[in-house]
């Protein structure tokens, strides 16, 4: 019986230090505001291929832009200028759902 309730304070004990780890590794995201990065809503087709070869860089890489490119048939342009235009309606290129 000893044994049992020993058991019950070590995991106790391990949940308290576990969260007393994890509070500030899930606060540790920088000071920046989300609106930093925020879409261009309401922008130019220029301002949606700068934004959108920021965010692909900033979180995929150097080279995600012309990864993309060369797997969706489409480039960053022709996205941009179908987002500035209002263009689009939350499918992906070439899934036309019926």
């Amino acid at each position: 019986m000893t044994n049992f309730k020993f058991g019950r304070w070590l995991l106790v004990a391990l949940a308290i230090v576990g969260l007393a780890f994890a509070a500030p590794v899930v606060s540790a995201h920088g000071n920046e505001t989300t609106g930093d990065d925020a879409p261009p809503y309401d922008g130019t087709a220029d301002d949606w291929a700068g934004w959108m070869e920021a965010q692909m860089t900033e979180h995929m890489g150097p080279s995600a832009v012309e990864w993309m490119e060369s797997h969706m048939d489409v480039t960053v342009d022709e996205m941009a200028q179908d987002m500035a235009d209002d263009d689009y309606d939350g499918e992906m290129y070439g899934q036309n759902h019926c």
